[in-house]
């Protein structure tokens, strides 16, 4: 591990006193997290991940005049599109896995940079590089957790490293690497855990002067522990429960509490073996922060069988309800509906009532699901689905609809309000919430810790029927103000400001402001590069910046920036057929499909994928179809201009393709089950170096 100091500009810190929360009581008065100001304090910009700036330097009437002021040198390699940089004393600090760079917000140089690791290794970097979604700063230090499953505090001046702690659990027992952002709060960094693949996730406190261990969190009880009775006393699927800690939580300073959200129980869509509500997995959770102890929880999601985790961080806001104020949480469920609770006891702003949803009595569905009564939601349901054109052969269902390996040709809406952090503007007291409207082919397999075989597969044309969502939430009335809906892109989370504005890059290169109260859009400036991080506001040198990582440079935007916009990138259309290409003769019926986890490697022999999904022939090469499989299989054309016959198990059938051209095919008893056949002229050389599989 290295550091490489350097000289950095300074800025100003504005420091924000903290009050005995029964003193304030006493005094009738109650408090929010303080939003930010000057600095970006946390990833969510506050203890209350608010992502909300009290700066009103630039406002819906001068936003014309926003213009680039600076662009950073270069961050190789690229941050995450989900990392979020936060700000102290002059330095902004993100992570690009395998280092953390500290870069002057008067400049855009870098100051620092602390290499995690050896190599580079892709977006997650290699072991030991820190988080994708950014650090934590407090008392001079800057926090991270590696993947390795440490957790490091730097000092903020220089990069050097001060402690390195494991957070790996003293009993041995597996423990997935650290997800989101720490957490700063009160002399402790807490930090999250994975619990996908065989984990069970956890929540670590650490002392933040030492690195010492102060509690710990399993989020799926131990056999005897509160909770531990919606988890089956015949087995020890709690062992491997999941419930992951995928981002950042959140601080009450007056109540003392850390608010986090947790993930989906494991097997990620296989509930058979773990029969019961599966506490404390898809809840919002709030802990003592001196102690860990659980103060209170709300659960989301029922025994979740569709990796639908409470996957965005909760925010802190002051809810208005009949007229007077309570302390409360906002929490978005990832099908698009948003859950306010009370900040003190976890019981529900509003009324609750439990939904009946589809059943599946072999994986031990929850009868109902929770439901916030007139609540609008975000993302479509079934019925509007219903209104599409839809890939042949798919039988469509809704959320809840339980994935079966009897039933292999579901399409279900995709859960995808998830990543993409929320912003609370206590002016209009809107939430802002972005996400992705989508379907997925959504599959199980026999073996119920198959985990990706949804993933696996692909449907000719459904990606062009997903858009991405930017919508306003009432917190009065739970209902949607205002929409804005992105197609070929996917907006990142949301920042407003006290200028009345909502900041957000939708993936296309731009840097978008809206009118907060009414949706309009009010400026954009195109980056030239695709993607880009949930946007921040800070001040330097009185004045206020709007700043986003793009691509491998951070862009920092102040009223009267000379800096041009950049031609637009182009973006792909989306292609009916996506994936790798195969040079081959021979196509199977069944592919083999493999899926790695804590439990090793698990297959299945998967009759409904062409394998490969995609091949490349020249013009005059004559096809082997082969049946590979169990079960009968006829090959035809799509437009019907030929079919190979029934080919039972072990039978091949031929088709010769004369022409140059792109031919789509499918399975007549499977309807579902597309291949494309790609072919080019005898004498033309491919384009395309030749793919070993798919």
């Amino acid at each position: 591990m290295t550091y490489q100091p350097a000289h950095h500009g300074e800025g100003k810190h504005i420091g924000q006193p903290i009050f005995g929360f029964f003193l304030m009581l006493a005094a009738g008065v109650v408090l929010a997290a303080q939003p930010a100001a000057a600095q970006w304090s946390t990833v969510g910009g506050d203890s209350g991940n608010s992502r909300y700036s009290s700066l009103a330097q630039i406002n819906a009437q001068n936003i014309s005049k926003l213009g680039a002021a600076w662009i950073s040198e270069k961050i190789t390699p690229p941050p995450s599109s989900r990392g979020v940089p936060v700000i102290d004393k002059g330095l902004m600090f993100l992570s690009a896995p395998p280092i953390i760079y500290a870069v002057d917000i008067s400049t855009g140089k870098i100051a620092w940079r602390y290499r995690t690791a050896p190599g580079e290794g892709g977006l997650f970097g290699p072991p030991g590089s820190p988080t994708r979604e950014g650090v934590a700063i407090g008392e001079g230090l800057v926090f991270a957790g590696l993947s390795d499953t440490s957790l490091i505090a730097l000092r903020e001046d220089t990069g050097e490293l001060l402690w390195k702690t494991s957070i790996a659990a003293p009993s041995g027992e597996p423990t997935g690497p650290p997800s989101g952002a720490p957490l700063y709060a009160d002399g402790i960094v807490s930090i999250g855990t994975t619990g996908d693949y065989g984990y069970r996730g956890q929540i670590v406190g650490v002392d933040a002067k030492t690195g010492h261990e102060l509690w710990r969190f399993f989020v799926v009880p131990s056999p005897g522990e509160t909770g531990s009775d919606t988890w089956p006393k015949n087995n020890n699927a709690w062992k491997h429960g999941g419930g992951a800690v995928w981002l950042v939580g959140t601080y009450d300073p007056q109540l003392g509490l850390d608010i986090y959200a947790t993930g989906n129980a494991v097997p990620q869509y296989g509930g058979e073996h773990r029969p019961g509500d599966n506490l404390y997995t898809d809840c919002v959770v709030a802990l003592d922060n001196k102690t860990g102890k659980l103060r209170w929880h709300y659960q989301i999601v029922h025994h979740d069988i569709w990796e639908a985790d409470v996957a965005e961080a909760p925010v802190l806001f002051d809810a208005q309800v009949n007229g007077e104020s309570r302390k409360a949480v906002g929490a978005m469920r990832t099908d698009g509906y948003l859950f306010m609770l009370d900040r003190i006891t976890g019981k529900p702003l509003g009324r609750i009532e439990e939904r009946h949803v589809a059943q599946d009595a072999f994986q031990k569905t929850s009868p109902t699901q929770p439901y916030p009564v007139g609540a609008d939601h975000v993302l479509p349901d079934c019925d509007y689905w219903k209104t599409q054109s839809l890939p042949e052969g798919f039988e469509l269902g809704c959320f809840f609809t339980p994935g079966s390996d009897q039933k292999p040709n579901l399409l279900e809406p995709v859960y995808g309000m998830r990543a993409t952090p929320m912003s609370f503007d206590p002016k209009t007291q809107f939430f802002y919430a972005t996400g992705n409207a989508a379907l997925q082919w959504f599959r199980r397999a026999d073996d119920p810790d198959f985990f990706t075989l949804s993933f696996s597969q692909r449907v000719p044309g459904l990606n062009k029927l997903g858009y991405g969502v930017l919508a306003a939430i009432d917190s009065r009335t739970d209902k949607i103000v205002w929409k804005k809906e992105f197609r070929d892109v996917h907006p990142s989370g949301a920042l407003s400001t006290a200028g009345g504005l909502v900041f957000q890059m939708p993936g296309d290169g731009n840097l978008q402001a809206y009118d907060a109260s009414n949706g309009k859009l009010a400026w954009q400036f195109q980056t030239g590069t695709l993607g880009g991080s949930p946007p921040i506001a800070f001040e330097n040198d009185g004045e206020e910046y709007i700043a986003t990582v793009v691509g491998g440079n951070v862009w920092a935007f102040k009223l009267g920036g000379t800096l041009p916009a950049r031609p637009a990138p182009p973006i792909a259309p989306e292609e009916e057929f996506s994936g790798a290409i195969t040079d081959t003769t021979t196509i199977e019926t069944t592919a083999l499909a493999r899926d790695m986890g804590l439990t090793g490697s698990h297959y299945l022999g998967d009759e409904y994928e062409f394998n490969p999904y995609r091949a490349r022939v020249k013009a005059g090469t004559q096809i082997r179809f082969r049946n590979n499989g169990t079960i009968p299989h006829t090959i035809i054309a799509v437009d019907g201009s030929w079919t190979t016959g029934t080919l039972y198990p072990l039978d091949i059938g031929t088709v010769t393709f004369d022409k140059p051209g792109t031919y789509v095919y499918k399975c007549k008893e499977h309807p579902w089950v597309y291949g494309q056949i790609i072919v080019e002229p005898a004498t033309e050389k491919s384009s395309e170096a030749p793919s070993s599989g798919k």
